[in-house]
């Protein structure tokens, strides 16, 4: 199925690489990096010169302690980046990473393909129908407002996200086009953390027929486990990488899109022999 691109998707050949471009002030690793349009054009060209498949343009940080923005702020900053991105790489595919309806309509028209949801449809009840209007892929990353489990953690996450998918099939969006995310950093603890990446093959055995985004870049429980800043962190994201990958996690979410692609490739090179690509899996 094409995207508004004109490009497709295969999932399941090879693990696609999401290069991240933030057009915000305050993200907590490349914060202020990107928020000249020429500066967004040429991170872009750069990302997808080193093997990103995917860019995912976000105008607000979702960092701890993040300020929040109003929608028309948020489409202050992503709309011109992803104008400016689709004429310079037309057949890029662009997911905007937002949890508002409004600026996820408003970047479809300006030339994005994806919705990337960091609150799984659950901040604004509009979102599940703007996917289903523009039969978008739809991200639903899991996420919560405390990281409180009373039970068993994976199950509880696979519950939260199976509520999320109803919520997308309700409105009318393709299942095949929906991708779950199990939200690393996000209303977890370190241990929370370190617990979903060793069981991620468990959370994907219990969410079957919809692909796992993962997405660990420089994250905090990264810089707390090796004690280094965000910006000195390529090899532990690597780690991760890796992991996820070796768990059957379809997408990567990265920072570092040279470095990421060439670690996807050696690790679909070992796990990925001789498997049978599933065919629905092409958005």
């Amino acid at each position: 199925m094409p995207l508004a691109s004109g490009a497709a998707l295969e999932l399941g050949a090879r693990t696609l690489i999401m290069g991240i471009l933030n057009v915000t002030p305050d993200s907590f690793s490349d914060g202020g990096r990107y928020t000249d349009v020429d500066a967004a054009v040429a991170g872009a060209r750069r990302m997808a010169t080193e093997g990103a498949d995917i860019l995912d343009i976000g105008g607000e940080s979702t960092r701890p302690g993040h300020a929040k923005v109003s929608a028309e702020e948020e489409l202050r900053r992503v709309l011109p980046a992803i104008r400016a991105v689709r004429r310079e790489l037309p057949h890029m595919p662009i997911s905007i990473d937002t949890y508002k309806a409004e600026v996820a309509r408003e970047a479809l028209a300006a030339g994005a393909d994806i919705i990337n949801d960091v609150w799984r449809l659950t901040a604004d009840s509009g979102m599940a129908r703007v996917a289903a209007e523009h039969n978008c892929p739809v991200i639903l990353m899991h996420n919560r407002e405390q990281a409180v489990y009373a039970g068993d953690i994976i199950e509880e996450m696979a519950r939260d996200l199976q509520t999320s998918v109803e919520l997308a099939l309700q409105a009318g969006v393709d299942p095949g086009r929906i991708v779950l995310d199990p939200g690393i950093g996000f209303a977890k603890t370190y241990e929370h953390n370190l617990e979903v990446m060793q069981r991620l093959g468990e959370l994907i055995d219990l969410l079957p027929g919809y692909p796992m985004l993962l997405a660990t870049s420089r994250k905090s429980f990264i810089r707390r486990a090796l004690d280094l800043p965000a910006d000195d962190v390529v090899e532990g994201t690597a780690a991760t990488v890796a992991l996820g990958i070796s768990q059957g996690c379809e997408i990567v979410r990265v920072h570092d899109v040279k470095p990421m692609r060439r670690i996807a490739d050696m690790t679909d090179a070992i796990v990925r022999r001789g498997a049978v690509l599933p065919e629905q899996l092409v958005f």
